[in-house]
């Protein structure tokens, strides 16, 4: 059965006081009760029927496999989630603590197959044994972390992808052991309730199903195409962009519904209507939040994305679709000019079970200038190697104000239960656009600092068609809500991506961006300070160092304020 979407009254409950302790009362009673029964061996030979009798179709994952990596792992170096260890050929990675709880994920999902896999019998034959020895150790037994959500759908997926070239180099008593293990752990990826992402569940099942001979197969489809069809209108939005606002998830789920959607045809079944309407939409919106570097905008604790990964997931599109300007349903804004491109969010954050990687950075934007990115927001994300405060304002391009925050992830015993949700922060927002000849014209407000502070923060933008400038004014006026009576700091920061360079100028009211291209941009301000202090910036889970411009001021007791700035060219 598909997971509900959220309703008004839990969404209410969450924010009474002492409610999320009963709904995280309700969660970990509920996990205790399925955990008893997972343990039985009822449950357990529930699971492992019907047997499989062999392999169907053979699903192509379409993301390209690093063979730097595979080559490491083949030689017993296991590199993950900016960690590792060195257990030498032929080692077991299973029998050891992981260096990092990322690596632990990445590891248990088996991120490290597809590459072997692409290395040839050889590399197969690595996988085979590592997958075996995973089965010995966590196979019989259901367990918290090896078979949780977040780690089950992606090794199903992976497992599921690999099923063919793992058993042409396995013995036929390897090959019934890896095929009933892969049956099972689907099988128990659609009876877990707990999923944060049941139509990504629901997709690795069924591609689990495609590549299953006989009645285990049919009977995986069975179960995870309907769940599936009941998943994808809740998690995807009509125009493409996810519930949980990730523009990169709406990616991975692209991939993983195309490697379906060609198993599929390979069984010679259709796939459903809402499997093929999301695909399309999801297209669109990986168009729409691409940039001109060629790759995403990092918003709502997704990253940007490797290149390849957007090329493979657009590679069958035909022609050149221009990007729309506005995605309604998700909440973002592209304005484009000739060089400069700049996405904006302008709603508010996922709520409940959707929010669990969501960030409370209302406004931020990022920016291109032709193929080099220079405006970012931090990217952090569930994989990254940092901690959950990297979700807050300051480590987006926007405003913070003060020592609050827009929002908070939840923390201690509700968010065992529940998950690191967010809580709080913006719950209105205003967003009104106007495009003519001139340029385009965007005003954002939202309620975000309005519970502790009193203040709403009104972000206009005006790109320049004509000269590829962008201005900007973020402005904070009273609003309702208790107010202080002191002065009120405020900063607005510009992210600045790892490759650009940044100086001051000696009037300390311009900075000089420098992309890879040398192409040189002017932000220049109002503000009464202006620093470039230390920042960071996540590259598939890892950090790196960058730098951010920061515009500092004071809001008087019971007033407003307002900074303007804008970017323009260097003039050649």
């Amino acid at each position: 059965m598909a997971r509900p979407e959220p309703t008004l009254l839990t969404d209410a409950l969450a924010e009474a006081p002492g409610g999320r302790t009963l709904l995280a009362c309700a969660a970990l009673a509920r996990l205790w009760t399925l955990r008893e029964l997972w343990a039985t061996r009822l449950y357990r030979h529930l699971l492992s029927r019907p047997a499989p009798s062999g392999l169907a179709a053979i699903p192509r994952d379409l993301r390209p496999p690093d063979a730097e990596a595979a080559r490491s792992t083949l030689a017993g170096r296991h590199h993950l989630a900016g960690a590792g260890f060195e257990i030498g050929p032929g080692g077991d990675p299973w029998d050891r603590p992981s260096p990092s709880r990322p690596f632990a994920v990445a590891l248990h999902r088996f991120q490290w197959l597809p590459g072997l896999i692409a290395l040839g019998d050889e590399g197969a034959r690595e996988g085979l044994r590592l997958a075996l020895a995973w089965d010995d150790l966590f196979g019989d037994t259901i367990i918290a972390f090896p078979w949780s959500s977040e780690v089950l759908e992606r090794r199903v997926f992976n497992l599921a992808c690999a099923a063919k070239k793992l058993c042409a180099v396995a013995s036929d008593a390897e090959t019934e052991r890896f095929l009933t293990s892969l049956s099972i752990q689907a099988r128990q990826l659609l009876a877990d309730p707990r999923s944060g992402r049941p139509a990504e569940g629901a997709a690795a099942a069924a591609v689990a199903g495609c590549a299953l001979a006989g009645p285990a197969g049919e009977r995986l489809l069975k179960r995870a195409l309907p769940k599936l069809s009941a998943c994808l209108p809740q998690a995807v939005l009509a125009d493409g962009g996810m519930r949980t606002r990730s523009p990169e998830a709406g990616l991975e789920l692209l991939l993983d519904l195309q490697t379906l959607d060609d198993a599929l045809l390979q069984r010679g079944r259709e796939a459903p209507a809402e499997m093929a309407r999301a695909i399309d939409r999801l297209a669109g919106a990986v168009r729409f939040f691409t940039l001109g570097d060629g790759r995403l905008g990092a918003f709502q604790g997704g990253e940007s994305s490797p290149r390849r990964l957007i090329g493979a997931a657009l590679a069958a599109e035909t022609g050149e679709a221009k990007p729309f300007g506005y995605a309604p349903h998700s909440g973002y804004h592209r304005l484009q000019g000739r060089a400069l491109q700049v996405l904006v969010d302008a709603a508010a954050p996922a709520r409940g079970s959707w929010s669990l990687s969501a960030c409370a950075q209302p406004a931020a934007f990022e920016l291109s200038a032709g193929k080099d990115k220079l405006i970012v927001n931090g990217a952090w994300s569930p994989e990254a190697l940092g901690p959950h405060a990297l979700r807050l304002a300051a480590a987006g391009s926007t405003a913070s104000l003060g020592d609050g925050s827009a929002g908070r992830p939840l923390s201690g015993f509700a968010a065992e239960a529940l998950g690191v949700r967010l809580v709080g922060g913006a719950h209105r927002f205003e967003a009104r656009r106007n495009e003519s000849e001139a340029g385009v014209w965007l005003e954002i407000s939202h309620d975000g600092w309005v519970p502790e502070l009193g203040l709403i923060h009104t972000r206009r933008l005006f790109l320049d068609a004509k000269t590829d400038e962008l201005r900007g004014e973020d402005a904070f006026n009273p609003g309702d809500g208790p107010r202080s009576g002191r002065m009120t700091p405020y900063a607005i920061r510009f992210h600045l991506h790892p490759e650009v360079k940044a100086s001051l100028a000696r009037d300390k009211r311009s900075a000089l961006l420098q992309g890879p291209s040398d192409h040189g941009w002017w932000l220049r301000n109002d503000a009464s300070e202006v620093t470039l202090e230390p920042s960071v910036h996540f590259e598939n889970g890892e950090p790196r160092r960058t730098t951010q411009l920061v515009l500092r001021g004071h809001i008087p007791p019971g007033e407003g304020a307002r900074a303007r700035w804008k970017l323009t060219p260097v003039e050649s």
